[in-house]
């Protein structure tokens, strides 16, 4: 089951997302690691419990658009046989919405949050700092609006001790933009890169669309694979295109040297007004002597 947050509340809807590790497009001993994780994970309630924190753990991930986090989370929870839900940040207008929301979360459950770079922006509140406290309905305002600050407390705090079994996934395309305070161990204690396709994530793809383990194209597919930046959505978009095996891998090869042609080209460009910059310096130094 996911929940979706609707208006202050949760609306559940059935997950049908048939994704597994089998199947997920990504390579082996990262793939073992998190399966490692989460297997570790749900053994330890009594550690948890001994050494005096909350049985909760989170994870990071981060990639470019088109990497499989939505799909890595579908596989934990279809792994675990826990509820997803679903916090759109921007739906939340209030600490007080955010606290009812978090509470009323089942147990063996993940708590997804994505693009926490820039779905909403959670502002510190900077206490006696360019406020007016005269000014009662602007500080009640401030108040309630959610906060990073807020969001952290409710995380490391009330969400771990209101329920058992509980996981947290950020994803974000962009790692460097977050604050560091999301990323430290106890709030993401596992970080996950999701990368462009790779050799060994084709091969799983062309499995999971074509059944099949080889074909004469493979050479070149890898061989280009690793000269360029492509994603597994992008891959597997051109692997649904045609039921005919030979066909749609015979196409993936002209959309990938395409793309290399394309990217040369840009890079061919760049090359050339980097250069004509460099002639302009060198005349105006010329000029100066």
């Amino acid at each position: 089951m996911i929940y979706m947050t609707e208006y202050d509340d949760w609306s559940a809807i059935d997950l049908n997302h048939p994704s597994t590790f089998d199947t997920l497009a990504m390579d082996h001993k990262l793939k073992q690691s998190i399966i490692d994780d989460l297997n570790r994970f749900i053994k330890r309630k009594d550690y948890y419990k001994k050494i005096g924190k909350a049985w909760k753990r989170g994870y990071l991930l981060y990639g470019p658009p088109g990497t499989g986090k939505s799909s890595l989370i579908a596989t934990m929870a279809n792994q675990l046989r826990f509820d997803i839900y679903d916090l759109e940040l921007t739906a939340v207008t209030s600490n007080s919405d955010l606290e009812r929301l978090l509470v009323g979360m089942g147990n063996r459950s993940i708590l997804v949050i994505e693009d926490i770079d820039c779905t909403i922006e959670l502002e510190q509140r900077e206490e006696g700092e360019g406020h007016d406290k005269s000014n009662s309905t602007e500080q009640n305002r401030r108040e309630e609006k959610v906060t990073m600050s807020g969001l952290l407390n409710f995380v490391d705090g009330l969400w771990p001790t209101s329920g058992e079994e509980r996981i947290i996934v950020f994803t974000t395309n962009y790692k460097e933009r977050l604050d560091p305070t999301l990323l430290r161990p106890g709030r993401m204690d596992m970080h996950i890169h999701m990368g462009y396709c790779t050799p060994e994530s084709f091969q799983i793809l062309a499995n999971n669309y074509h059944y099949i383990e080889y074909h004469d194209t493979y050479p070149a597919i890898e061989k280009l694979i690793k000269e360029m930046v492509v994603t597994p959505a992008e891959v597997a978009e051109v692997l649904m295109r045609n039921d005919d095996t030979d066909v749609v891998l015979h196409d993936l090869v002209g959309f990938l040297k395409s793309r290399m042609k394309d990217v040369n080209e840009v890079k061919t460009e760049h090359k050339k007004e980097n250069n004509k910059m460099d002639e302009k310096k060198e005349d105006k130094d010329n000029d100066k002597d």
